[in-house]
């Protein structure tokens, strides 16, 4: 049986390389010369290169952070998600490491599924009146809780990551262009279908991760303008248990690739595990989220499906904030965090998209530039 299989496969394969040869061979569409013959997209001529310019990260001079104390209150999941709450600890992890800041006096909390918003306020209070300043927290639904705590304790600095507080003047805004490292992403998901179908999986459905699908779609669309999306969200507005189910994560998937997808992207937390999984078992391809999943322990079981991630680097905002704070200038931290600042990308690990590098370095160089606009906005 084993043998009859191995058989079949190298049948297919000949067969699927036969085929693309002969696309490639037949088209008009540049495929070639966009390093990306095996695609079964019509692809678009690929954008000339423009000047990325320079980021605006703070990299000059050595900070001595030994004399603060730091609390982060994480978003469910908390240290080990594989995905932006350990993007988030890796920034802490970093200040300990270059600015001597000491690991006892650090505080890490963690949210649970579906708490009430008394209880996020009750684990900022136990931050703030520990001592901890700065206090730093990992996700857009902390920010009713944090706009009544920080007014509580004026003079204790507070950070939030994915949202602002209006009216706050102790609250530093952690924002990122996520459409713009998913448009990337797209680009890259274009080029790697072999059917010009692919998908988005949603964790939630909540405007944060529209941007996610909003970027993704138009990217792979200005790569492959007749590509099939599948987007599903495993779970409305309101309930975060998208970002905490990778059996629902897995199912969601499987129905995307049931339907054609052969490259799925997700942006759905600890969900994303079942995701890869399902990618996995339906020997597909899939994209990653938040931090290199590539190299995340908690999902190397499926390493092997993830061709990269739009990394958006939550680590290197908090690590920036922490900087700014103990050198006291906060005006030092990026409004945004966007492609031009570092605060967003794609991941290279494995070596599944270098041969298309250049491509999405010119694309990238495209968004920068103000050339290319990315929506935050799904189409509808």
């Amino acid at each position: 049986m084993r043998g009859v299989a191995v058989v079949a496969v190298a049948l297919t394969s000949a067969l699927s390389l036969a085929a693309c040869a002969k696309d490639s061979g037949n088209s008009s569409n540049n495929n070639n010369a966009s390093g990306n013959p095996s695609s079964g997209c019509k692809l678009a001529d690929k954008p000339a290169a423009a000047p990325a310019g320079s980021t605006s990260a703070d990299a000059g001079g050595k900070v001595d952070g030994s004399a603060l104390k730091i609390g982060l209150a994480y978003d469910i999941g908390g240290r080990g998600d594989g995905s932006f709450n350990d993007a988030a600890a890796a920034g802490l992890d970093k200040a300990i490491s270059d600015m001597g800041v000491k690991k006892d006096n650090t505080k890490e909390l963690t949210a649970s599924a579906n708490e009430s918003p008394a209880d996020k306020e009750t684990r900022l209070r136990q931050l703030a009146t520990g001592g901890y300043n700065p206090v730093i927290t990992v996700g857009f639904a902390y920010a009713d809780a944090l706009k009544k705590v920080a007014a509580e304790f004026p003079g204790t600095k507070f950070a939030i990551v994915d949202a602002t507080v209006d009216g706050a003047a102790n609250v530093t805004p952690l924002t990122f262009t996520e459409e713009q490292g998913s448009f990337l992403v797209g680009v890259a998901a274009a080029y790697k279908s072999k059917g010009c179908h692919i998908g988005f999986v949603g964790g939630v459905d909540v405007p944060l991760i529209q941007k996610f699908q909003a970027g993704f779609a138009q990217g792979a669309k200005a790569a492959a303008p007749d590509i099939k999306i599948e987007s599903k969200y495993i779970s409305p507005a309101g309930d975060f248990s998208g970002f905490q189910d990778p059996n629902k994560g897995n199912v969601v998937t499987k129905g995307e690739l049931d339907a054609g997808a052969d490259v799925v992207y997700q942006a759905a937390g600890k969900s994303g595990e079942g995701v890869f999984a399902a990618a996995k078992a339906a020997n597909k391809l899939a994209i990653g989220v938040d931090s290199d999943q590539y190299n995340q322990p908690t999902v190397a079981a499926n390493k092997d499906v993830i061709i990269t991630s739009m990394v958006k680097r939550v680590d290197v905002a908090v690590y920036d904030f922490i900087r700014a704070f103990a050198k006291n200038d906060l005006t030092t931290v990026p409004k945004v965090f966007d492609l031009k600042a570092d605060g967003v990308g794609y991941a290279t690990s494995g070596g599944k998209i270098d041969d298309i590098k250049d491509v999405l370095e010119a694309y990238k160089a495209q968004i920068v530039a103000g050339k290319i606009t990315v929506s935050a906005t799904p189409t509808k």
